[in-house]
């Protein structure tokens, strides 16, 4: 069996390593050319004239991708093959990348909505992809992935704002630079157009009755909200977080890299959520901790005055990291079947990402209706209490019950 084969090709195998080296890259795409533009949308928005909504839109658009796309994926990777279609999906990255950064409204919005269709390519196939090739090493596997996705959106929000303000690229060349990122993934991936695997090993066939079940369970519906919530909340924050601390006095350049504290706070909660949620009976109290993170750290933010940023972005990110966590291993400890974790994962990125998308407009227009960010920061934490009510909900002990 092609499971059999690839796994014990993990200690030794040079395709196996091959394979590993392509999915780290992969993984490495994943975030970047998305928090790099959050640091330095400022040069971005007065550059091309555009308002608050505008820019926040900008990170709305991958959001509305993901949501458009990603009940399409397992069904065009069952007739091009798993390989092919991320292979595929790389190379419209690049071009999205490069288009976004002509220097054009028209381009910006085009190559930021063609970005998020190839992402949302990744988000679906990977996990897949680790769980088919690597069965029996799919904790390690995922924690890679997870840490290559992390570690590379933190230098992106770290370096956008030197690329901008030390070179004679501008915002372009901060925004375009992740293409050679996304090239040299594609190029380490060439070696594996040679394979076809089949979604459908991977628990990917979707059953409409299933599926139509699935719509039908308050389980599944708190995961969704959860997913969508906790994605609301890293991709607001991503937008808009930068221009709050530069809004305080604080340098941009500055308010770049406490953005990639945040991020960097993310790292450790990849590896030990997974493993400590997974051996407990429910989920509720991981949830009140990561519920209580974030509204300590937006709290601080917004009451807490600027001596303590630096505490108030590892609170931000040690929940943003747990967050994610938990929402990837929903995905797992309610359901029965790789068929039904794929059925929820398929619903969850939809619905919730297509919720997630809210987020970043809706803050651009309240700063630009009172001119002020108390009630974008007030809904960061009316949002950290909804997280946490899906949250107690999808944290029981209990299924999706199809």
């Amino acid at each position: 069996m092609i499971e059999e084969n690839r796994s014990k090709k993990l200690s030794f195998g040079k395709q196996t390593w091959l394979l590993i080296i392509g999915i780290i890259f992969i993984a490495s795409t994943l975030r970047s050319p998305l928090t790099s533009v959050g640091p330095i949308i400022a040069p971005i928005r007065d550059g091309l004239g555009m308002s608050n909504v505008l820019a926040g839109f900008l990170t709305t658009i991958p959001l509305l991708a993901f949501a458009l796309i990603s009940p399409f994926v397992p069904k065009l990777s069952r007739r091009f093959g798993m390989e092919i279609t991320l292979f595929c999906s790389l190379c419209l990255l690049t071009a999205g990348i490069v288009i976004r950064s002509v220097g054009s409204i028209t381009f910006l919005v085009i190559g930021t909505f063609l970005i998020g269709v190839a992402i949302a390519f990744g988000n679906v196939l990977l996990p897949g992809l680790l769980k088919l090739s690597f069965p029996l090493h799919i904790g390690l596997m995922t924690g890679i992935y997870s840490i290559s996705m992390n570690i590379s959106a933190t230098l992106a929000s770290g370096i956008s704002v030197p690329i901008v303000e030390k070179t004679t690229f501008g915002w372009q060349g901060a925004l375009g630079v992740w293409a050679m990122l996304a090239a040299v993934a594609l190029l380490l991936w060439l070696p594996q157009l040679k394979n076809k695997v089949s979604t459908e090993s991977a628990g990917q066939t979707v059953a409409k009755g299933k599926a139509n079940s699935l719509l039908r369970s308050p389980i599944a519906w708190a995961v969704t909200f959860f997913m969508g919530l906790q994605s609301m909340l890293f991709y607001s924050t991503s937008a808009w977080l930068p221009e709050m601390l530069i809004s305080t006095g604080m340098t941009a350049e500055k308010a770049g890299w406490m953005f990639s504290l945040l991020q960097l706070a993310q790292l450790p909660m990849t590896f030990i959520i997974p493993v400590v949620i997974g051996r407990l009976k429910n989920q509720r109290g991981v949830v009140v901790g990561v519920a209580a993170l974030y509204l300590i750290g937006y709290g601080g933010i917004l009451f807490g005055g600027s001596a303590l940023i630096p505490l108030w972005m590892i609170a931000i990110g040690i929940a943003g990291g747990a967050a994610f966590g938990i929402a990837m291993m929903f995905f797992t400890l309610r359901t029965e079947t790789h068929t039904e974790a794929a059925n929820l994962s398929g619903m969850a990125q939809s619905f919730g990402y297509l919720l997630a998308a809210i987020g970043p407009v809706l803050f651009g227009f309240l700063h630009d209706a009172t001119s002020s960010w108390t009630s974008p920061m007030i809904i960061f934490l009316a949002v950290s209490l909804v997280l946490l009510a899906s949250g107690w909900i999808a944290g029981q002990n209990k299924k999706i019950g199809f």
